[in-house]
């Protein structure tokens, strides 16, 4: 019974796997175009999400910051979920709504890109940090599940995985921010040494 449990969950995964990347491609290289293009110009990567989110932009940006298949300079990515005192200070103060959207005021630019991680697509700290990226003229990339929820009508490129099955939504998620880093690579460092 436990095998035929997790045989089915696997199959499952695959699905929709194959499902999201057939689907998404096309946006998939558009993104790390988009990323690639504002790094070349010295802006960086601001990255949102909460629970799992969290932990995905924290990885991400650890992959940008390092590296990921090649050896090359690092990228300037950044997670705003990582600073406790910034975190409990304006949900404190404030709201939670406003941890995000406070933090790219503080250290976003014009020319910078977000990427918003959201497994349902309405999580109001994420969509106002969207809002408040676009009020400063920064590019947005959102990664979300189910329906795409409000945040994918709102983000520059949206990559949607269409299921209910959050720890699905989130396998998925970890596999196109990999994507998305290795891409980046690829664009920016072609001639670099594996």
């Amino acid at each position: 019974m436990e095998r035929q449990t997790l045989l089915n969950t696997i199959e499952e995964a695959i699905g929709i796997k194959r499902r999201f990347f057939e689907e998404n491609a096309e946006r998939l290289v558009e993104g790390a175009h988009l990323l690639a293009e504002a790094f070349k110009k010295g802006g960086k990567l601001l990255i949102v999400g909460n629970g799992g989110s969290s932990a995905d932009a924290q990885h991400l940006a650890a992959e940008f910051v390092n590296r990921f298949e090649m050896e090359r300079p690092p990228l300037p990515a950044i997670a705003l979920t990582t600073d406790t005192s910034i975190l409990t200070s304006v949900s404190n103060d404030y709201s939670f709504d406003e941890v995000f959207s406070k933090q790219l005021r503080a250290l976003g630019a014009t020319g910078d890109m977000l990427l918003a991680i959201s497994t349902s697509g309405d999580s109001e700290n994420v969509l106002k940090a969207v809002r408040t990226a676009r009020e400063m003229s920064m590019g947005s990339i959102a990664l979300t599940g189910r329906d795409g929820g409000r945040l994918k009508a709102l983000a520059d490129i949206s990559l949607v995985v269409e299921t209910d099955s959050t720890p699905r939504i989130q396998e998925v998620h970890i596999t196109a921010c990999h994507i998305l880093c290795e891409l980046v690579e690829q664009i920016l460092f072609k001639g670099c040494s594996r």
